[in-house]
């Protein structure tokens, strides 16, 4: 996720639970506090499910970076294996 698209997530969740509360100083009766539980609500489970989908793809590409790294290190061996050994002089006898 983009820099810019958390930002306007988070804002959109903050938004929800401002909103919410202008709704209970300002809308009377029943429609005021359902409103009020609703829009509140919806902003915090919006702001916890941003937070557990920013950890996920946090770990998701610590993952793919570890795999990435794994597959180097198999290929740099795989190619020392491969390649062959410089023949060496006999030794002179002493």
């Amino acid at each position: 996720m983009s820099q810019r698209a958390r930002i306007v997530l988070f804002g959109f969740a903050g938004v929800l639970v401002i909103a919410g509360g202008a709704c209970a100083a300002l809308v009377g009766g029943l429609t005021g506090e359902v409103l009020t539980v609703v829009l509140i609500s919806g902003g915090l489970v919006a702001g916890l499910l941003l937070i557990f989908l920013d950890i996920g793809l946090g770990e998701e590409h610590d993952r793919a970076r570890d795999e990435a790294r794994r597959r180097k290190r198999t290929l740099r061996a795989a190619d020392v294996e491969r390649r062959p050994r410089m023949a060496r002089r006999p030794r002179r006898p002493s």
